[in-house]
Order: C-alpha cells, then sequence, then structure tokens
C-alpha cells in the first residue's frame, strides 16, 4: 500500500510545470524562484521518498494487520464507483483532522514543519516533502482502513489526494470565483503558508476547503495584505536534513531544559509557539519581524552553484529510476540508497551556504562510493552511480587543491 507508483508517474509533470511556472515569472517580471530555495524544496521532496520504501515505522505493518487479518468492518470492502468516492471523500477528512493536528500539536508539527520553511511560494514549494510523518501520520488512516476499504483503493486516493495539492502552490494564480469556495485553491493555499498574524494556523484542506468551513478554520485571502510565507522561526538554512530535525533539537533540549515536570511533558504536546518559561527566558528564541522582513539568502560563486545543481539533477534522475523500479533493488542497496542520496544533497545544501568543508565531506562520500561498489553493494544502475562518484569526486578534489593554491599564493604575498 504504497502511494510511490502514483508519484513517480507524477514527477515528470510536476518537473515540466515547475519549469513553465519559472519561465511564465521569468518573462513576466514576476520570477519568484531562487536556485538554492529551489534545491532545497526539490530535494527534500527527492530525500521523502526513501522512508516510505525503506518501510520506516510501524504504518506498513498496522495497515497489513489490519487487511490481512480481516480486522475490519467490511462495511465499504469492494472496488464500486461508491466506494471510491468515498474513499476519496473520508481520506480528505482525514487529511484535514491530521494537518490541523500537526499544527497545532507540536510533536506532530516536528514531522511537518520542513513544507513551511520555504519563503517563496512556487510549485517547487509543494515537494518540500517530510522524511519524518512516517511515525504518526498512519494514527489518522487507520480508521479508513477499519471500514473495510481496499488497500489498492486507499493507497490510489491517497496518491491522488497529494498530486492535487501540487498545483495550489503558485502566487500566479488568483481568485477562481465558486471554486475558492469549495476546493482548496491557489487563494485559499497562499493563507495557509502565510506567516502573518492575520493569516497563520488557517486553511487546512488538502482538495476540499469545505472542512475549514466546517469546522471553524477558514481565512480569505485579503486583496490588502500580502501574504508573507516561511515559518515565524526561520530555519536560516538550505540543508534538508537539519530541515527535518530542526523542532525535533528543540524540543529535546527544551525538554532536558526546564525544570518543572510537567513542563517537560507539555513541551511535546503544546501549541509549537510554546515554550516554559524558565528555558524561554534563558534560552531566547530568534523570530521573524514581519515590519523589516528580509529573506534568507546567500550569495554563492558560480562553481558552488552549478555543482550544487548537477548534483540534483543526478539525484533526481537516479531517484526516479529509483521509484519506477522498488522491487529490482534489495533492501541493504535501498538503505545505502537513501543514505547516499541524502549525504548528496546536504553537502550540496552546505556549498549554497558557503561551507567549503562541504568539499570534503562530498570528496569522501564519492571514494566510499567507489568502495562500496568495489564491495559488491549498489548494485541498481552501479554505471550510473558509479560514474557519478568519479565526477563529482574530481570536482570537489578540485575545488579542494584550488583553495589551497589560493591561500598559498595569499601567504607568499603576505610574506
Amino acid at each position: 500500500m504504497q502511494t510511490s507508483n502514483l508519484i513517480a508517474y507524477a514527477v515528470p509533470i510536476f518537473t515540466f510545470m515547475i519549469l513553465c511556472e519559472f519561465i511564465y515569472g521569468y518573462l513576466r517580471n514576476k520570477n519568484n524562484y531562487r536556485l538554492n530555495d529551489t534545491f532545497t524544496s526539490i530535494g527534500l521532496g527527492l530525500m521523502s521518498r526513501y522512508p516510505t520504501l525503506l518501510r520506516f515505522g510501524v504504518q506498513f505493518l498496522v495497515y497489513k494487520f489490519i487487511w490481512d487479518q480481516n480486522f475490519h468492518l467490511g462495511i465499504l470492502d469492494s472496488y464500486s464507483p461508491f466506494v471510491w468516492v468515498t474513499a476519496f471523500i473520508v481520506y480528505d477528512i482525514s487529511y484535514y483532522w491530521m494537518h490541523r493536528c500537526s499544527h497545532e500539536i507540536k510533536f506532530l508539527w516536528a514531522t511537518h514543519v520542513v513544507h513551511h520553511h520555504g519563503e517563496e511560494f512556487n510549485l517547487s514549494t509543494a515537494l518540500r516533502q517530510t522524511s519524518t510523518d512516517f511515525l504518526f501520520k498512519w494514527i489518522f488512516y487507520t480508521p479508513i482502513l477499519f471500514l473495510g476499504i481496499p488497500p489498492e483503493i486507499f493507497a490510489t486516493v491517497a496518491g491522488i489526494n497529494l498530486i492535487y495539492q501540487f498545483w495550489v502552490h503558485t502566487e500566479h494564480i488568483g481568485r477562481l470565483g465558486i471554486l475558492d469556495y469549495i476546493f482548496v485553491t491557489p487563494s485559499n493555499h497562499r493563507i495557509h503558508h502565510a506567516q502573518n498574524k492575520e493569516y497563520i494556523d488557517a486553511n487546512y484542506g488538502g482538495v476540499f476547503i469545505l472542512w475549514d468551513r466546517i469546522f471553524g478554520t477558514f481565512i480569505d485571502e485579503r486583496s490588502d495584505l500580502k501574504p508573507v510565507y516561511g515559518t515565524s522561526k526561520p530555519l536560516k538554512s538550505w540543508n534538508p536534513l537539519w530541515a527535518n530535525l530542526e523542532v525535533w533539537v528543540q524540543i529535546f533540549k527544551d525538554t532536558w531544559r526546564t525544570e518543572r515536570w510537567s513542563d517537560k511533558v507539555k513541551v511535546w504536546t503544546s501549541p509549537p509557539g510554546w515554550r516554559p518559561d524558565d528555558v524561554a527566558e534563558k534560552y531566547p528564541i530568534e523570530k521573524n519581524d514581519l515590519d523589516n522582513f528580509h529573506k534568507y539568502d546567500t550569495k554563492t560563486n558560480l562553481f558552488s552553484k552549478l555543482f550544487g545543481f548537477g548534483q540534483l539533477v543526478f539525484v533526481s534522475i537516479y531517484t526516479q529510476a529509483v521509484l519506477f523500479n522498488p522491487d529490482s533493488i534489495s533492501y541493504l542497496d535501498k538503505f545505502l540508497i537513501g543514505f547516499n542520496i541524502m549525504s548528496i544533497l546536504v553537502f550540496a545544501s552546505l556549498f549554497y551556504e558557503n561551507k567549503f568543508f562541504a568539499y570534503y565531506l562530498e570528496f569522501f562520500r564519492a571514494l566510499s562510493v567507489v568502495a562500496l561498489v568495489y564491495l559488491g553493494n549498489l548494485n541498481f544502475v552501479q554505471e550510473m552511480i558509479l560514474g557519478h562518484a568519479i565526477i563529482a569526486g574530481i570536482l570537489s578534489g578540485y575545488a579542494i587543491l584550488t583553495r589551497k593554491n589560493e591561500n598559498t599564493n595569499e601567504a607568499h604575498e603576505a610574506s
């Protein structure tokens, strides 16, 4: 019961639409793409597929038990059009409550926050998917299987729900009349990604905005108030791994640091913005001043930009191949591939943050891949992954040697 196959077929369409949006925005002088921001968005999306492929967490075991042991009511145990429509609607209601709780309970927010770090709002933002939602997401969807809905239908409507949400991440589509009252549209979803106090914590629907209207969480977009995107506590990093871990680290730190035992528990179950008084006073957190808001940005040399972009292209193509052929790859190789992909993305993100030690990390990563191939691992499209490792090793080695020569020349000039 995975949505991976549907997502795999949708990825080329996503890529084409992102390119079209970029070209349109560029030609209309409304471009809202930055290479570093887009790199992180796409990188997060690519990373998020591997926990599913590796079946991390208990969700697969729970779902399999419910179906294999007939541990369900059997009410919707058929493949009729009625069951398909019902499953789609029930899934979307479940998504609404999962999404809303992920904004209202801190340990759930930790699994969702990566989708909101982006300070641009474009189609690539839709790809900012978490790699840790396998921990708790299944709890909200288990009741669907208790109704007896077949796993194939469940997986399909889940994939369709996620794919639908892609197109609503754009600033180039305005109000859509009556559609804005029924469906999640770009106008509705812009509010959801805003950090303005007038907009925050609203519009949680996946496909239908009706749930927000029914349960009192709908806020309409105002013509006099432009959304400011991102999180009130800025991430200030392009690192996709840190994006997944940042809130978890803060939770553990606050739990350790606070004196009261009741607060140690409350840290996990409180709204995301709450912190114990003793911790907040001693360890204050920087938050955005929206009256003087500046997007996080870093200036990077051309070599780092091109190297980082090349890494993203490789990861995109290779991951696409993995998604289409998961059954032909051993579990060990899936794990090694996932770790390798994550390492490539993390080290490349450090290029965009001007952290030169990332070239040393990338050089040793490339050597490690060559060693793993020599030892008989990483057998899926081995020529491609080995060729990439050699090229990446040469380029990172070149960057290291160039820097050393520059430092030597500066030392000679100083003497």
